[in-house]
């Protein structure tokens, strides 16, 4: 972004962040077999009767355990809660995966495994293995990264077509994930342009969409943030055509 446009601060983000689960296994409870007791010592022979006539163990009873989920692009604690019925909310979910998530509970990596305490542990376990099962992959090129940023501005409701994004990294940066724009104004105040649609840092902050690394030189939270800036104050990136 040249300087016109990247020095002027947001009136607002437009961006509400959510704040962003998996299937249990089940323990079988082994019943003991009880041998009802008399006055008088049974005889060997009693004994023996008495074992054959033993009821049978009750059917294995299973129990919702702990377990895993791997966080994915457009994930939240709250969604997650929600997909797998976590007991508590995202609110239980955040207190017990607090060391692995951080101070931000809207602030969830792709990648950070998250420890679960789902109600259903039927439902919650065939809702993992389709959610496993369905994660999409990108290419780690500009095609996947333009395909992956739509995917997560489509979640979040973030406007922007695959041509407008396209065309103008080709204008900010080439398609070079690491430009840096060291002579410019911005770059005088201390703040250069960063990334494939070259961002400031102050703008990167203020449009950072969760979900995506906190970095601007990644390809693809430096797509999402400068589309969400751009929606804010332009109603979408395709209306970029110029400094903004």
């Amino acid at each position: 972004m040249p300087a016109r446009g990247k020095h002027r601060r947001p009136r607002s983000n437009a961006l509400t962040r959510g704040v962003v689960a998996a299937g249990t296994g089940g323990a079988a409870l082994a019943l003991p077999l009880t041998l009802a007791t008399t006055a008088n010592a049974a005889t060997p022979t009693q004994a023996a009767a008495s074992v054959q006539s033993a009821p049978q163990s009750a059917p294995a009873v299973a129990q919702p355990q702990p377990t895993t989920y791997t966080v994915v692009s457009g994930d939240t604690l709250s969604s997650i809660a929600r997909e797998h019925d976590t007991k508590g909310g995202w609110q239980r979910l955040y207190r017990d995966n607090r060391a692995a998530v951080g101070d931000n509970p809207a602030l969830i990596r792709p990648g950070l495994k998250l420890k679960l305490n789902a109600t259903k542990a039927s439902t919650a376990a065939q809702t993992t293995t389709a959610t496993q099962a369905s994660v999409k992959t990108y290419a780690n090129n500009l095609d996947g990264w333009i395909r992956e940023s739509l995917d997560i501005m489509a979640q979040k409701g973030i406007p922007g077509s695959y041509d407008g994004i396209h065309r103008n990294i080709m204008r900010e940066s080439s398609g070079n994930p690491l430009a840096i724009n060291n002579w410019d104004s911005n770059a005088a105040a201390g703040t250069p342009s960063k990334g494939l649609l070259q961002v400031i840092d102050p703008t990167f902050a203020a449009y950072h969409v969760s979900g995506t690394p906190y970095d601007p030189y990644d390809p693809v939270a430096n797509i999402t943030a400068a589309c969400n800036y751009a929606a804010d104050r332009y109603g979408s990136i395709d209306n970029v055509f110029g400094a903004y």
